[in-house]
């Protein structure tokens, strides 16, 4: 496979952050063709990314290895289901929709640890998040 290019999309997402694996369980319901994979076990180099933009937000690697990153990898993953879905994702990237979708987004990425299925672990930096438990 040539860098840059994959035979499929991909997902990653904070898999020590409950309320981050939680929602990605939720989409992965979805019809989607896409690897979904938690970035810790990912190896990030590969598709052009670090691990702090990865602790950062949820990010949609398209089969080019262009990197879409929060409210416009969740559009991306939702375009890639088709239908209704579809049409969501295509609103969720037309402004202004797209910039209150990016301020909603940071919004609960930044606050991930007081959501449902938030732990204090979602709120650390990687390093430190070993001492804790969820």
């Amino acid at each position: 496979m040539d860098e840059g290019s994959f035979p499929k999309p991909v997902l990653i997402y904070d898999g020590d952050c409950a309320f981050c694996t939680r929602s990605v369980n939720v989409l992965k319901r979805l019809p989607i063709d896409a690897e979904v994979t938690a970035y810790q076990f990912t190896d990030l180099e590969l598709y052009g990314t670090t691990e702090e933009r990865a602790t950062h937000e949820v990010l949609w690697v398209d089969p080019t290895g262009r990197i879409h990153g929060g409210a416009q990898a969740v559009a991306r993953l939702l375009i890639s289901a088709g239908g209704i879905y579809a049409a969501a994702g295509w609103m969720l990237r037309t402004p202004p929709v797209r910039w209150i979708a990016a301020g909603v987004y940071r919004l609960i990425a930044n606050n991930r640890q007081r959501m449902p299925g938030g732990t204090a672990a979602c709120a650390l930096p990687p390093a430190a998040r070993g001492s804790v438990s969820g």
